[in-house]
């Protein structure tokens, strides 16, 4: 007790009171789906931010074709057929003034961001014939120069239709390739015999890997600390790395009950989405093991897709089912000019559910979200999963030599090497 005078003596008991009822307020206000865009014919393979304005946004189907969408308006401003077959990838160039999509039909094709004049063809500007196809592409933030992959990472100049330089380290087939948004010339990859490769763009051979139990769907920089990275898996999980110590990662994030096929930052760097096979999107801070938010909803399909955007208040995700879809980053968040009053009112509700978040009446309603039944019964039976190895495992430690079975941490667990 706090003795005094100026403090009321039911200081505390009328503060844990607002937090209960601002955290059920939080719950009731929690309503995150904001609009779909709709228009594409097949599933949405990939998307793209535009680095200049924030209303733009590009997306790539599997039947070729690449839309352009004003987020403002939500509506689509403009449709291409660039690809015989899946857009595998797509970025714009850092100068807003192009973008680049690469396709089944081997080719690498760069595009004006404006619209063709009346009357005009809608043509690339450059088209690059490759030898083998595409699956990714990605361009270093301040140069002409950009990363594609496919059967080796290859890094081209814009104004030359022959690589650059090729960088290998004998594995087939590489599923995406990221440039470093702070170390400009750092590249990361994936590739599909479970490998994850970092590159120099300064040097003529990769710098190091490491290999996972399973393979890597794709990576994302932080934009805030230059050597960290998050990696979406194939089991069901995400490993946050510091490219420096790659033996073990920071943070194993767990919640998804199927393959995590996309991962993408906040422009804090304190948060990420990841987008996944079992029709849901979670957000996860860097720092926990489990994910803050899930968002999902009974239409959307396979996620394949995802993007924060640049003003943070946004993510957006593209499935199966032909729709991206449009989220606030902060389910509770009311959209819109806040009164002063409004404003005084959230931040101090905050404050109090950060004061008392951990007192058990008002955790359980803050962390309750409610699941569609597939995820639900999944969770459940990996739970069951999980206790049944804990207990083979203490059972085989228990009537083994001591010692002969050491304990291995989780975050060690599901790497397999490290070379360098």
């Amino acid at each position: 007790i706090n003795y005094d005078p100026a403090l009321h003596p039911f200081e505390v008991p009328r503060e844990y009171t607002r937090a209960l009822n601002a955290t059920k307020l939080e719950r009731v206000f929690a309503k995150p789906f904001l609009s779909s865009l709709d228009g594409h014919r097949d599933g949405v393979n990939c998307m793209a931010k535009h680095p200049k304005s924030l209303s733009t946004v590009l997306s790539g189907a599997c039947d070729g074709e690449v839309k352009i969408w004003n987020l403002t308006k939500r509506q689509c401003v403009r449709t291409i057929q660039a690809h015989e077959g899946f857009v595998r990838g797509m970025c714009a160039r850092f100068c807003g003034t192009s973008f680049f999509t690469v396709g089944d039909d081997k080719t690498v094709k760069q595009w004006k961001m404006e619209s063709p004049e009346y009357g005009e063809e809608e043509e690339p500007i450059h088209t690059i014939l490759g030898k083998t196809v595409y699956t990714g592409i990605d361009h270093h933030w301040k140069e002409a120069v950009f990363a594609t992959c496919g059967h080796q990472v290859d890094i081209w100049d814009e104004q030359r239709t022959s690589p650059m330089c090729s960088l290998t380290w004998g594995f087939d087939s590489i599923s995406s390739v990221k440039f470093n948004p702070i170390e400009t010339y750092l590249l990361g990859s994936c590739a599909s015999d479970r490998n994850i490769v970092l590159y120099d763009m300064r040097k003529s051979t990769p710098l190091k890997k490491v290999i996972l139990n399973m393979r890597t769907n794709t990576l994302c920089w932080n934009p805030m600390e230059a050597f960290v990275f998050t990696a979406a898996n194939e089991d069901y999980n995400l490993y946050s790395f510091d490219m420096r110590f790659l033996e073990s990662p920071m943070m194993v994030h767990m919640d998804h009950v199927s393959a995590v096929l996309d991962v993408d930052y906040s422009p804090t760097g304190k948060e990420f989405v990841s987008a996944s096979f079992d029709k849901s999107i979670r957000i996860f801070p860097v720092d926990k093991g489990h994910s803050r938010e899930v968002y999902h909803t009974k239409r959307m399909q396979h996620v394949i897709t995802v993007k924060w955007t640049s003003d943070n208040k946004y993510i957006l995700c593209g499935s199966d089912e032909m729709n991206i879809r449009l989220w606030k980053a902060n389910a509770s968040e009311k959209l819109g000019v806040l009164a002063p009053r409004e404003k005084a009112a959230m931040n101090y509700n905050q404050k109090l559910k950060e004061k008392f978040q951990y007192h058990p009446k008002i955790r359980r309603i803050a962390q309750h979200r409610h699941l569609p039944k597939s995820i639900f019964c999944q969770i459940k039976e990996q739970r069951i999963m999980r206790e049944a190895r804990r207990r083979k495992e203490l059972n085989r430690r228990k009537h083994s030599k001591p010692g002969s079975m050491p304990f291995v941490s989780e975050r060690k667990k599901h790497i397999v090497a490290v070379v360098k």
